[in-house]
């Protein structure tokens, strides 16, 4: 016989922090790998703003261009990650059957969802970081709390997190990757990213600012640009699209 303890370490299932931490690790290395990914989430929202903030192309009003533009081009990083990128991933992670698989691992389901949170504000860190040094070399001069920035960027992550994943958990995989970039460019066009509100007619705005990216969008230009205190009304749009997306996901994702 066996004496107990020869055989060591012994075999059985890892912490669950521990494997959440592994699965986060592992999901942002997948998503740094990924080349199309990179170009949406990274490439595209450091091109628009060097190149709107160098070119005048659109009319941003009074000020700087660059102080109207990286508080957007920051809102539609999260965009870009958050919704548009997940989605895609997630939908054909669902149609390849790599969900149904890790569904089956020890992992539970709520703690995958917790990685590629995870990995979503690793890569959104990121892009925080290159847009700021971006907008700097532009001669941007940001003002505000810069906790009330973080809060707003977390929730505009969830909201866009919880939208993506309802998207991918419940749509074909093709049809995900053609709604999820229909949608980013659309909102790119008319959530206040590019373009100021004003510049719409009177009676698409009420539409405009209930949208998750233009309240992201106009809260984080309120502190960075205007110096303003918290905005509760764009952090309360935010909250509501937070919570139903998140709880709609919850409702009708589909692993298979």
């Amino acid at each position: 016989m066996t004496a107990t303890g020869t055989f060591t370490p012994a075999p059985g299932t890892a912490p669950l922090p521990r494997m959440i931490v592994a699965q986060t690790v592992l999901e942002t290395r997948l998503l740094l790998r990924n080349g199309e990914q990179l170009l949406l989430t990274v490439i595209i929202p450091a091109l628009l703003l060097w190149l709107f903030s160098a070119v005048r192309i659109v009319d941003t009003g009074e000020g700087e261009r660059v102080a109207f533009l990286a508080p957007g081009v920051l809102a539609l990083a999260v965009l870009a990650t958050a919704f548009t990128g997940q989605a895609i991933a997630t939908g054909f992670e669902r149609r390849y059957g790599v969900l149904k698989r890790l569904g089956a691992s020890p992992l539970p389901r709520w703690a995958l969802m917790t990685a590629k949170t995870g990995s979503v504000l690793a890569i959104e860190a990121l892009q925080v970081v290159l847009l700021v040094v971006i907008a700097l070399a532009l001669g941007w001069s940001p003002h505000g709390n810069p906790l009330v920035v973080a809060v707003l960027l977390v929730l505009g992550t969830a909201s866009f997190s919880g939208l993506g994943l309802l998207m991918a958990g419940t749509l074909r995989a093709e049809a995900t990757l053609a709604a999820a970039n229909l949608v980013f460019v659309l909102l790119l066009l008319t959530g206040g990213v590019l373009v100021p509100l004003d510049t719409f007619p009177e009676g698409v705005r009420p539409v405009l600012e209930a949208l998750p990216i233009t309240a992201l969008a106009e809260g984080l230009r309120d502190v960075l640009r205007d110096g303003a205190g918290t905005p509760w009304p764009e952090l309360g749009v935010l909250a509501v699209w937070a919570v139903l997306g998140l709880a709609a996901a919850a409702r009708f994702f589909r692993w298979e």
